[in-house]
């Protein structure tokens, strides 16, 4: 029984998180990276150096919430996908810290994904790890990614990834941003739209394209833009674009369905966190996890340390 520690570092947040297996018990603290008024992003360069200064503030808050308690491993995600040629240099500030808190500590270091912290912290939210030992889908849908992964067990990453289905051009997240900083939101936006768009009504009807569940985002930036330059306000291009995104991930959902049968479907990701399509995918039997492990955050690093220290 112990500590293990979660350490992740994404393009617009980063996070530390602490899981304690004798109760169940996870902290998770997150801080996003600062973003100028009607940038629609970060350079890697400055996202880099803002995650090297934050990090030493949220590990100290973190374990501020310990006592005596043992570190007894630490996760780090150290690539976007556990692909080959996977890599974005703003990892390289969770590996340092990471590295550092498990040499001081005599250690061991694991190193996974951040698509597979994305999941991880979906199940341990939903209470449903027991699917690391057997199939499942799951959408990441943010706005670096807008894929459907087909899941199953392994010895030696846990659980990996099949991308079935994808987007062609535009990440669903991304259009989102790039709708907010159009309307003079907060970047990321998604928070902001999802409070608009539930005050907004829908004058325009979506025409999503799905073709063989993968989907076409382009279409969704052109619509949203032509109502802004009509005067459409920005609660009805909300309420559309949540709208449009909803009716593209469920034909994704169905033909997926058709294609793998009746196996659970989990949706993480900070688009996931949205609160109109979680209820509507809530209803019809989707995972969703909290907000708080639905966007970028390191729980699921810190779960995926847990469970390889496990078969040590």
């Amino acid at each position: 029984m112990g500590l293990f520690v979660g350490y992740d570092s994404s393009n617009y947040t980063t996070s530390v998180a602490i899981y304690n297996d004798e109760n169940n018990e996870m902290v998770s603290f997150k801080k996003l990276l600062p973003v100028q008024k009607g940038e629609k992003g970060l350079m890697q360069s400055k996202a880099l150096f803002g995650h090297i200064r934050q990090f030493p503030y949220l590990t100290e808050t973190a374990f501020s919430s310990f006592s005596n308690e043992k570190i007894k491993a630490v996760g780090v995600s150290a690539r976007p996908r556990n692909q080959e040629g996977s890599y974005m240099p703003v990892f390289l500030a969770g590996i340092n810290s990471a590295t550092s808190v498990s040499a001081s500590n005599n250690v061991p270091l694991y190193k996974t994904s951040h698509q597979i912290g994305h999941i991880l912290a979906g199940l341990y939210s939903c209470k449903r790890l027991d699917l690391i030992s057997q199939k499942f889908i799951a959408f990441h849908i943010s706005g670096g990614t807008t894929e459907a992964l087909l899941l199953t067990p392994d010895e030696d990453n846990i659980i990996s990834c099949e991308i079935v289905a994808k987007s062609l051009d535009l990440k669903i997240g991304q259009a989102i941003d790039r709708a907010g900083v159009m309307m003079g939101l907060s970047f990321p936006a998604g928070k902001e739209i999802d409070k608009l768009a539930q005050k907004g009504k829908l004058n325009h009807k979506p025409k999503p394209t799905v073709i063989d569940g993968n989907c076409s985002i382009s279409g969704l930036e052109n619509k949203f833009n032509s109502m802004f330059e009509n005067g459409e306000n920005k609660e009805n291009i909300s309420r559309f674009i949540i709208e449009y995104v909803y009716q593209t991930i469920e034909k994704m959902t169905e033909y997926l369905k058709k294609k793998y049968g009746n196996i659970p479907f989990l949706y993480v990701g900070g688009v996931m966190s949205n609160s109109i399509i979680k209820e509507r995918f809530s209803k019809k039997g989707g995972l969703f996890c909290e907000p708080e492990f639905s966007s970028d955050n390191a729980a699921g690093i810190a779960i995926y340390s847990f469970l390889k220290h496990k078969k040590v």
